[in-house]
């Protein structure tokens, strides 16, 4: 099973992973490593897949499944059940942040100076909703103190969007036009990462890594939905050791 460890200064308990695609049960075009439900998988390789995630990575329990929406409710797991969220956080070492993505961007975070971390899963939709400040309010403490790690996700030369998108971001920061490029269609190439760190930054987050992967050209360590629908699902892991 191949993994991304996050190159960032965090904490030693700080424990953190994007999976890749290879080495799991899944095949056609969820091969292999698929980790998301409901998305046409055989649910017995899913399954399978997330025994082999929980023994490889020696989690300590159950990773928190999120029912994403695309929104930008963050839940605390310290004393919240997962349910319909786009993030999570907690204190404990006894909980597994995660969210799945395959193009959206997982956002990661740990407090510097505190036993508490964090995930979000960002796409257009989640970054226009406000996730990324909402997962910084719910982190809690001085966002100076936070840390954040961008896992992969779609780059803009193979993001294209339609004026509308791009409409919304501006709206409500006009300097995000900088994350725009017009292309040969009349549409727009989107810098998603670009976005998460204009939106990291003003909620105070300035210690910002990752960001250079790209899900939709690097077919073999990545899926995305964009390239290749149906695909499966990437995880992204945070969790604390004792």
């Amino acid at each position: 099973m191949a993994v991304i460890s996050p190159d960032w200064p965090a904490p030693a308990r700080v424990k953190a992973v994007t999976t890749e695609r290879d080495g799991g049960l899944s095949r056609g075009p969820y091969a292999s490593l698929n980790l998301g439900t409901q998305l046409g998988d055989d649910p017995d390789s899913v399954a399978g897949n997330r025994r082999v995630l929980a023994a490889e990575l020696e989690l300590p329990v159950e990773p928190s499944w999120l029912e994403q929406a695309h929104g930008a409710t963050v839940v605390d797991l310290d004393n919240e059940s997962p349910g319909a969220a786009d993030g999570a956080v907690t204190s404990s070492a006894e909980r597994v942040c995660a969210v799945l993505s395959a193009d959206c961007l997982p956002v990661l975070f740990t407090s510097t100076v505190a036993a508490r971390i964090g995930v979000a899963h960002a796409g257009w939709r989640g970054l226009v909703s406000g996730v990324l400040p909402a997962a910084v309010a719910a982190m809690g403490g001085d966002p100076g103190d936070l840390l954040a790690w961008l896992g992969p996700a779609i780059e803009s030369a193979a993001y294209e969007v339609g004026a509308e998108v791009r409409a919304v971001f501006i709206a409500a920061d006009p300097d995000a036009d900088a994350c725009f490029t017009p292309n040969d269609a009349g549409r727009w190439q989107a810098d998603l990462y670009g976005l998460a760190r204009r939106s990291l930054k003003a909620a105070g987050v300035s210690a910002i890594y990752g960001g250079n992967f790209c899900t939709y050209t690097e077919t073999e360590r990545f899926y995305s939905h964009r390239r290749e629908a149906p695909c499966g699902r990437m995880a992204t892991l945070i969790w604390l050791s004792p």
